[in-house]
């Protein structure tokens, strides 16, 4: 039996144009052996909740760097809740004060990265933390 890929979607919310470190991350994930899908800047919580039901994803990691990181990242986990779709993972990443981390894990954000985590810690975590079904 050939076990499947994992299936990423790196996403940039809001109005936030600076898509280096998404884009960078995701060449990282498709390196990495995982299905990438990138949906650009300047997406809505709810074109990215519905993009990742659609492409039936197993991770959605969202990129901030605008500061809007308090609304949009939970926004797109009660997105997912609402159309039953909890079991995809969220995870963020960008310019988050550590004051922060804990609003946003309680709103079911799985994991943080900031800058400065390595490429390689990131894809670790995901392979540790993510279980395919």
């Amino acid at each position: 039996m050939v076990k499947r890929k994992l299936r990423i979607m790196v996403a940039k919310p809001g109005l936030d144009g600076h898509d280096r470190g998404a884009r960078v991350l995701a060449r990282c994930f498709r390196d990495a052996g995982f299905e990438v899908i990138y949906t650009g800047c300047h997406q809505t919580p709810e074109q990215i909740a519905a993009s990742a039901i659609q492409e039936d994803v197993d991770v959605v990691g969202l990129s901030c760097l605008s500061g809007a990181h308090r609304y949009l990242f939970p926004r797109v986990v009660e997105l997912l809740k609402e159309q039953s779709a909890d079991d995809i993972m969220v995870i963020g990443g960008g310019v988050i004060p550590d004051q922060d981390f804990k609003m946003l894990y309680d709103a079911g954000i799985k994991e943080i990265f900031t800058p400065g985590a390595s490429l390689e810690s990131i894809v670790e975590w995901i392979n540790n933390n993510v279980k395919l079904t």
